[in-house]
């Protein structure tokens, strides 16, 4: 399955499954074939998934120093800063513009 995340205010984004599971299980929302991320909703979003960027990023530099097992940080070698910078640009653009986002529709 495909996620393709639309807002009046930007390009679609889309995403494999697994990726558009995972930002939606990041922002609180259940992966689900449609939904909505309101205008009001964005920033609670936004910061949710910085907060998972920074703390994916914190996990990858005690990776590097020898505090932690690569094995114990999740993920697939791709960094989630790397991954979610589409979905976010898509939030930061929709909230401007005061537009929701939906996917499914």
């Amino acid at each position: 399955m495909l996620y393709k995340f639309k807002s009046q205010a930007a390009a679609t984004v889309i995403m494999l499954e697994a990726s558009g599971n995972q930002m939606l299980t990041l922002i609180g929302k259940g992966p689900s074939a449609q939904g909505i991320i309101t205008v009001e909703q964005i920033p609670a979003a936004i910061a949710a998934i910085q907060a998972a960027v920074a703390a994916h990023e914190t996990a990858q530099a005690q990776v590097r120093s020898g505090v932690i097992e690569e094995d114990e940080v999740e993920g697939d070698g791709v960094m989630l800063s790397q991954r979610a910078a589409p979905f976010l640009d898509l939030l930061r653009l929709s909230a401007g513009e005061g537009k929701d986002v939906v996917w499914g529709v």
